[in-house]
């Protein structure tokens, strides 16, 4: 243990990815410095709270009580780092990756490099970011060389927000080094903090493991979503189909439709894949095109069913009442970065609709909180809505409740049954 407590590793990024790797490496012994730079987060921490549903608390309590972590957004804490893991966003900008927020963490960290120390990209990007765009960054910031002087690898995340039983330390942690001393560093790393570790030839391979694992549910997801579509069309329970194909136990995978996809992977990740094939090999992405355009349009669908479903109640959506369940792009989650939610709402805005929306979850900042009523789930509410949208199935719902007291409830994600009850 005072092996660890001698190292002091940086997390730059206390996010979702970023504070639980934090977490743990406090747990297991490590000296750790929690860097990013809102204000606000690094307060909260410091003060023993919170931000994401993964860790509580009493967790981040925790790990203050040891006195090996330290949340801060001062560059100067960062120094004498033996190891950095950088887990900041990588958002799309009008389509293309913006990978700012990673050269930024590079000049900041190419500032304190030493000898010997180890860099490691966890963010989702392209194949290729950390040898051919964090390296020189690394490299020109301290004046060493990477592989000659330090040390350098990549390691996906695998973060899957509210997943109680795959949390980060019993998932399996892909590994990789730009050379063989640097994947023995990484490796050994993870090896501390995670159950397993699985690694891989190079870096580019890393990398492109992470965008296979997203863009095959992105695709997967879309081909279902497409079905639903179909389905209903064709008058044909899609759950049910689906039921019985999972019973064939070789060859088959259950996915399942809903309003949308969200959170950073599934909207995001496919279009790195599919912005790398395209700038280097000069060829289409056809699946991600496809994926892309079948999930982006699900919200519009959403809108369609609700407006149609209101018209045979003669009502318009033009001066309705209607109340959205859900903001957070997944149950039992508090993220909501990316969530169909947000597209569903601003159409219902657009044709004129009076939109109230519950989500005990999402309690924090929303984007659209100053065009939205964010109320409690009050019989009233229930009762004075022209629609329920169910956008997001959390289980904290009195979902009994609901169904007695709602006129009409059109559900996104197969959770509710009655007459009233409208399915995707």
């Amino acid at each position: 243990m005072s092996e660890l407590v001698s190292q002091k590793i940086v997390v730059i990024g206390q996010g979702y990815v970023g504070l639980p790797v934090s977490m743990r490496a406090v747990e297991v012994g490590y000296t750790v410095v929690g860097f990013d730079l809102d204000e606000s987060k690094i307060t909260g921490l410091s003060n023993g709270r919170t931000h994401i549903d993964d860790i509580t608390d009493a967790d981040v309590a925790a790990a203050l009580a040891t006195g090996r972590y330290k949340p801060s957004n001062q560059p100067k804490d960062v120094a004498g780092f033996d190891v950095a893991v950088i887990t900041v966003p990588t958002p799309l900008r009008d389509g293309a990756p913006d990978l700012s927020y990673i050269e930024s963490a590079g000049v900041l960290l190419g500032r304190f490099l030493r000898p010997h120390s180890t860099v490691i990209l966890e963010s989702t990007t392209f194949p290729g970011t950390t040898e051919e765009i964090l390296k020189p960054i690394l490299e020109e910031g301290s004046g060493l060389m990477a592989g000659q002087d330090f040390h350098l690898g990549f390691s996906p995340e695998r973060i899957d927000p509210g997943n109680a039983v795959w949390n980060f330390q019993r998932t399996p942690k892909v590994v990789a080094g730009m050379d063989e001393a640097s994947l023995k560093l990484v490796q050994e790393f993870y090896g501390n903090l995670v159950d397993q570790t699985v690694p891989v030839s190079g870096t580019r391979e890393a990398e492109l493991t992470k965008l296979l694992e997203n863009t095959f549910r992105h695709v997967n997801i879309a081909m279902v979503n497409e079905l639903a579509v179909h389905s209903k069309a064709l008058g044909i329970d899609l759950w049910e189909v689906g039921a019985a194909a999972s019973t064939k136990p070789f060859g088959f995978m259950p996915f399942y439709p809903g309003p949308g996809v969200g959170g950073h992977c599934l909207p995001i990740d496919p279009s790195y894949l599919s912005y790398k094939i395209e700038r280097q090999l000069g060829t289409v992405s056809r699946f991600v095109k496809i994926a892309n355009d079948v999930n982006d349009h699900m919200p519009d669908y959403v809108v369609k069913r609700v407006q149609l479903g209101l018209n045979e109640r003669r009502k318009a959506v033009n001066g309705s009442r209607v109340l959205v369940l859900g903001i957070a792009y997944k149950k039992n989650s508090n993220d909501a970065r990316e969530t169909p939610a947000t597209a569903i709402i601003e159409q219902l805005l657009a044709l004129g609709a009076e939109v109230r929306v519950h989500d005990s979850h999402v309690d924090g900042y929303y984007e659209l909180d100053r065009m939205i009523q964010r109320v409690e789930l009050t019989d009233e509410e229930i009762d004075l809505a022209d629609v329920v949208v169910l956008v997001t199935d959390h289980d904290d719902v009195d979902y009994d409740r609901l169904i007695e007291r709602s006129d009409y409830i059109f559900d996104s994600r197969h959770r509710l049954s009655g007459d009233n009850v409208e399915l995707l």
